[in-house]
């Protein structure tokens, strides 16, 4: 397993990889509408963008994507930072593939910068992000909107 950064020639395959994630993994605590609306807003097209603005990783298993991170400044802040992007291939859950991803973004310049990081995290993931260290966002165990959970770590 190699943990590389990001190419806009990764796109279509990281692309491909996050639609299968949200539709096998994520479709047990979300609505199909959701899924797909989230898939379209994670297109190749889209993923190229977001790499100009951020730092993407990605996890493979010899030539094959099988995972895909992502860090960038808060809203333009020296001293947040968010993670973003985050998926690992269904077969590749519970292997240790998210937790490397983790530790390579935490390993990032905009992690070492910060004195906070957040991140958006799904229903679905929400549980692995704890075991990470993230926690509630001002102790709120709530989902906004029913969707996501902001969780939060300290440097």
């Amino acid at each position: 397993m190699q943990i590389r950064p990001f190419t806009k020639d990764d796109a279509e395959e990281t692309a491909q990889m996050i639609a299968e994630t949200l539709r096998t993994s994520n479709s047990r605590d979300y609505s199909e509408r959701y899924i797909e609306s989230n898939i379209a807003s994670h297109s190749a097209d889209e993923l190229r963008k977001a790499s100009d603005e951020r730092h993407m990783y990605v996890a493979c298993d010899g030539e094959r994507i099988v995972g895909t991170g992502g860090i960038a400044g808060y809203w333009g802040s020296l001293t947040e930072s968010i993670l973003l992007t985050i998926f690992v291939s269904p077969e590749y859950q519970g292997k240790g593939v998210g937790r490397k991803i983790i530790e390579t973004l935490e390993k990032d310049e905009y992690y070492l910068r910060a004195n906070r990081i957040e991140i958006p995290a799904s229903i679905t993931a929400v549980e692995f992000y704890r075991k990470m260290g993230y926690d509630y966002k001002n102790g709120n165990a709530e989902p906004e909107d029913g969707l996501m959970y902001r969780l939060e770590k300290f440097r």
